[in-house]
């Protein structure tokens, strides 16, 4: 797909990475510009395989499910190069990639990288400029390092499952997020931590000026770090959080309610929201009762107010009170599903509903780039690669001629 280059055009990416933290850090550098190379075993990632739902089945023959709607998820405007790391001519074919790569992208369980061959002092001789990011669960070091790390897991141990579901007195019990958002919250982190290397490496006065360095993020420290509020107000009452369902821990009323047909969320993020609101409710009164004065007051009346308010709402539809409420510039919106989210006008305009071409898959729609840049905008140029797909292609690029890739081929290293 023809498209201007983006702000990190030039910047090459070894993405040694594999299932969603990795992965995800390096589509959001390629959809920015970047030449990422996914380097997969001979296997592939294992999200290939995580389906259903599938695409194309049957496509390689009767028996193939196709490919994972997981895997087309977090891959594309990558090349793929099928690389078995666990033969010394793959560890040789890796090591020419890395001497040419900005950034290397690994989630090897810790050491598991330095078993290959690729300690930091080796990769300090190959390259003295390699950005290199290692993901792990737990971090390099304390008494968990060695443990493997898995969104689900992590979102219990972080802290992050205690706080998320409805509380006990309301049937509820700690739940995971609906997404895997330890993964793509460290995904995220990597790709913010190694722009800020590269600017690091390319600014004069900067410790790091014409080198690389490394990176050190686990999903635990992510998860810690996604308390942001919750944690603070743990840190400030000695007390950690419980559950509210989908009740703000700071803010009322900032949560859902039920409608005469359905539910829908209302948010009154200001002083300035509260009367307007009462005035779209027609509950004026309450905006001059003492008890819900400030939003510290709402707060710790919340039991007394929320009943109030639930009551009004449930005597009218979801759209009568997005109507009302939308007037009197009250944050509120409904409970949409995915595809009704992706679906709305706004989501279009906004171009977060895209379609690709897949050579073999045909057309894909995916989740489009949630950053706009007005001068070097990030694109989608090409769709998630097959196994291998551009295996040849890479390796000539690496200075290997056809004969050298036609022995790597017959041994298996490719």
């Amino acid at each position: 797909m023809a498209a201007p280059p983006g702000p990190l055009a030039g910047i090459l990416v070894a993405d040694c990475s594999t299932v969603l933290a990795g992965p995800y850090c390096t589509m959001l550098l390629a959809d920015l510009g970047a030449d990422v190379v996914k380097v997969e075993p001979p296997e592939g990632d294992g999200t290939r395989s995580w389906g259903p739902p599938w695409v194309g089945a049957g496509l390689a023959g009767p028996d193939d499910p196709g490919t994972a709607a997981y895997y087309l998820a977090v891959n594309r405007n990558k090349r793929s190069l099928r690389l078995d790391l666990k033969r010394s001519r793959g560890a040789e074919v890796l090591g020419r990639l890395l001497g040419r790569a900005d950034v290397l992208v690994e989630n090897f369980r810790v050491g598991g990288f330095d078993r290959l061959g690729f300690d930091d002092a080796t990769l300090e001789r190959l390259n003295p400029r390699l950005i290199h990011l290692a993901i792990s669960g737990y971090g390099p070091d304390g008494p968990e390092a060695a443990k493997p790390g898995y969104d689900f897991v992590l979102q219990a141990v972080g802290g992050l499952m205690s706080i998320t579901g409805f509380p006990d007195e309301e049937g509820g019990r700690p739940t995971k997020v609906g997404v895997a958002i330890s993964d793509v919250t460290t995904g995220i982190l990597g790709a913010v931590a190694i722009l800020g290397a590269l600017a690091g490496r390319e600014r004069e006065g900067s410790p790091a000026h014409g080198r690389g360095q490394r990176i050190d993020l686990s999903l635990l420290e992510s998860t810690l770090a996604l308390l942001v509020n919750q944690a603070q107000n743990a840190f400030v009452t000695g007390r950690s959080p419980g559950r509210r369902g989908n009740a703000h821990p700071n803010i009322v009323p900032y949560e859902t309610f039920a409608t005469a047909d359905g539910e829908i969320a209302v948010a009154v993020g200001s002083e300035r929201q509260w009367p307007r609101l009462c005035a779209a409710l027609g509950l004026d009164e309450l905006a001059d009762d003492p008890r819900f004065a400030t939003n510290g007051d709402r707060v710790r009346n919340r039991d007394a107010l929320r009943p109030l308010l639930a009551e009004r709402l449930a005597a009218d539809t979801s759209a009568a009170w997005l109507v009302r409420l939308d007037a009197a510039e009250i944050p509120c919106g409904p409970i949409n599903d995915i595809l009704t989210a992706f679906a709305s006008p706004q989501a279009q305009v906004r171009a977060m509903d895209v379609t690709i071409e897949h050579p073999r898959l045909g057309p894909i729609r995916q989740a489009g780039i949630p950053f706009k840049l007005s001068a070097t905008p990030a694109t989608i140029r090409s769709a998630p690669p097959l196994l291998g797909e551009q295996t040849d292609q890479l390796l000539t690029e690496l200075g290997y001629g056809a004969g050298e890739i036609a022995a790597l081929r017959a041994g298996g290293v490719v």
